[in-house]
């Protein structure tokens, strides 16, 4: 591995780019490799045994690339088959997940008591969040709910709309969020409508928006393996397995460029 390497991020749809345009503006000298599955878009609603596999073959697909890291910055597939991955890539590139920064920001932060975990069903019915958190701080009160129907309404393009507004407030007025001090958005799709989940509670509870927490922890997980570029002629390249008009335009939203995007079919 060498520090001119790209780093390699892939989610099973748009979510991911919340990821991928925090670590380009913390590591801009940086290369990007982003790999969106949208032909099989959620992964929220699929088996292990599937994400794993879809996981597997977009890892090895990064790995031809070249890249030094890979980034699951899918929650689902972080917390179904991170493991699985990193037994694929072996000592042949770093694999980092969404999760555990996450884990390890909430759990250092002494004003938070009482956490609530949205995500997709295959992200909350792992239960990987909380039990991740009350291993490391059994003080802490988490609750988990699984919002299934924010995935697709945002792959959709219902954002900042009554049909958005009015998904966003059924589930978050289940009484299961109830006295929550802070919220972990457990899908990188859901920074997207971090202010309409904002506007929801007042701008009284904690959002925590993992997208910056991540790309600090890979900016620390680079320094440690000094693995951080520091030359010029940076790249980003973009694949997706099935085009979309709106990954084009939240790409652009986040980038602020037209990116090209490269259809690609790793299951053929």
């Amino acid at each position: 591995m060498q520090p001119d390497q790209p780093i390699g991020i892939f989610d099973s749809g748009v979510g991911g780019l919340t990821v991928a345009n925090a670590i380009r503006h913390l590591l801009p000298d940086e290369s990007l490799i982003y790999f969106g599955d949208t032909a099989h878009l959620p992964y929220g609603d699929k088996s292990k045994e599937t994400i794993t596999y879809y996981s597997e073959h977009i890892a090895a697909f990064l790995l031809e690339q070249q890249c030094k890291i890979i980034v699951i910055a899918c929650n689902t597939a972080s917390a179904n088959a991170y493991e699985d991955v990193v037994k694929l890539i072996g000592n042949q590139a770093l694999v980092v997940n969404v999760i555990d920064p996450v884990v390890e920001y909430i759990t250092s932060q002494e004003n938070i008591s009482t956490i609530g975990v949205i995500g997709t069903k295959g992200t909350i019915n792992s239960g990987t969040y909380e039990a991740k958190i009350k291993n490391t701080s059994p003080r802490l009160s988490v609750v988990s709910m699984a919002t299934p129907l924010l995935v697709p309404m945002i792959e959709e393009g219902f954002i900042f709309d009554d049909i958005s507004n009015a998904i966003i407030r059924s589930y978050l007025s289940k009484k299961e969020l109830n006295g929550i001090d802070s919220l972990i958005l457990g899908c990188t799709h859901y920074p997207i409508i971090k202010n309409q989940i904002n506007k929801f509670y007042n701008f009284k509870v904690n959002i925590i928006d993992s997208s910056k927490i991540v790309a600090m922890n890979l900016r620390k997980v680079l320094l440690a393996n000094k693995l951080v570029n520091t030359g010029g002629n940076t790249q980003m390249r973009f694949y997706v397995s099935d085009y979309t008009d709106y990954f084009k335009a939240i790409s652009k939203l986040f980038f602020e460029e037209d990116i090209l995007l490269e259809k690609l079919n790793l299951w053929k």
